[in-house]
């Protein structure tokens, strides 16, 4: 017999069931975790919930930090249309049914927050398309993103959003999501102490994160016996560090690692090495940017640190990963080690900065080879004093132009090597002033 038209399907009529992250998602501002330098007493977005006024702002952080969550807060309190695009899937066509649909409900006296997920993905035009709404006051915009917006958006929108920065949820703010998770479903979850924490760890400051492994661990795991941590590790899946080649954190890892080797901290600068390589990094732009920095912070306080750079290079084309990554590790441990200096990358600034300045004027006649007849009756390599005709093997002539006064460019430092070429550079300065060549 047929099923009753009355008869409502269970399987067309119930809902299917919502994700635990939105299962979560807090409904106050006091279940907000690890934005404590917003949300406290005087920051910037607790004024903004008090008093229900709320102003165009952009998020910026990690992801998983709460940026959807606290926009849609600021949307209940100042009694906004709540509307969510995200940048990756929208265009123009799509921004303008937007902008109409919220001019609209300005018109019968309601306002709109437009919460704008990856924001810095829409392109110059598009971004420029968001000016007369939020300067007629259409919409409220509230802009989403994980890069610098210095960079990543235009002056001019920039210029009419508040940045506020969100930051990755410490320990004890996953702690907390995960005790309410619990709480949520009934229950702890079937793991040991050392598993739990690894949960933790694995989240790396990502509370979305952190609630998606929780949902793997209930939807997959026995619930007895509790897991352990390798056995957590095979269920759930490490997850790569978070590491973009073409975005902001490609630049702070490769300046975190930069900034340990100069101030000598060798582990530090492992530490940054094996996060760049985890993250996927090409370990060829590794060796370029150990290359510059034997130059540029070391330079001849260690003239090898140069050499050690290069034949790192050179090891890992020949051996390929994960073979030839010991020899960029091995460069990055002489490199943080080795005396630093930044004496020659100021010299050549300093040298720059008068050629740019005096770069007309041509070099002094006696440095000029006079191949023929008629350059020699011009003048060139007259008075020229050979070197090695000398006692010291240094005739003191300056190389500079005529027209130009000597200058110092290169001062090296008491460190290393370059301790050794300070005292020759004064010794030949003596003998230059004795010989009357100091111009």
């Amino acid at each position: 017999m047929g099923r009753s038209s009355e008869t409502p399907d269970p399987a067309i009529e119930t809902d299917p069931p919502r994700p635990l992250a939105d299962r979560l998602r807090p409904t106050s501002v006091d279940e907000v975790v690890g934005q404590d330098h917003l949300l406290d007493e005087h920051g910037p977005l607790k004024r903004m919930l008090a008093t229900g006024r709320v102003q165009s702002l952009v998020f910026w952080g990690p992801p998983g930090t709460g940026k959807t969550t606290l926009a849609r807060l600021l949307a209940g309190v100042g009694g906004l249309h709540f509307e969510q695009i995200s940048a990756i899937f929208s265009g123009v066509a799509d921004l303008k049914k937007v902008f109409a649909a919220a001019r609209e409900r300005r018109s019968q006296g309601q306002g709109t927050l437009l919460f704008v997920d990856e924001i810095h993905r829409f392109n110059r035009t598009q971004q420029d398309s968001f000016l007369p709404v939020v300067e007629d006051g259409s919409i409220v915009l509230v802009g989403a993103t994980t890069e610098n917006p210095s960079f990543e958006l235009n002056a001019a929108l920039l210029s009419r959003l508040k940045v506020l920065v969100l930051e990755r949820l410490d320990r004890k703010a996953l702690a907390t999501l995960l005790a309410r998770a619990e709480r949520h479903l009934g229950h702890t979850l079937p793991l040991e102490e050392d598993a739990r924490e690894l949960l933790l760890e694995l989240a790396d400051g990502d509370g979305r994160y952190l609630i998606n492994l929780i949902e793997t661990v209930v939807e997959l795991a026995d619930p007895e016996p509790a897991m352990e941590r390798n056995a957590l590790l095979r269920l759930v899946q490490r997850r790569a560090a978070a590491h973009d080649k073409d975005r902001d954190a490609h630049y702070n890892l490769i300046s975190a690692l930069h900034k340990s080797l100069r101030a000598s901290d060798v582990d530090a600068g492992l530490y940054w090495l094996a996060r760049i390589l985890v993250g996927g990094e090409d370990p060829r732009y590794v060796t370029r940017r150990l290359v510059r920095f034997a130059s540029e912070d070391i330079g001849l306080a260690d003239p090898q640190a140069l050499t050690q750079a290069l034949a790192a290079r050179e090891a890992y084309d020949q051996l390929g990963s994960p073979e030839g990554e010991l020899a960029i590790a091995q460069a990055v441990v002489y490199l943080a080690t080795a005396p630093k200096s930044n004496a020659l990358y100021r010299a050549l600034g300093r040298a720059t900065k008068s050629a740019r300045r005096y770069g007309g004027l041509p070099p002094p006649a006696h440095v000029l080879n006079a191949p023929t007849a008629l350059m020699k009756d011009l003048g060139y390599g007259k008075d020229y004093a050979y070197d090695h005709d000398t006692a010291e093997g240094f005739a003191g002539q300056s190389g500079f132009p005529e027209a130009m006064r000597r200058e110092q460019y290169y001062r090296p430092v008491e460190r290393g090597f370059e301790r050794d070429i300070q005292r020759r550079l004064a010794y030949w300065e003596r003998l230059r002033r004795r010989g009357g060549g100091e111009r």
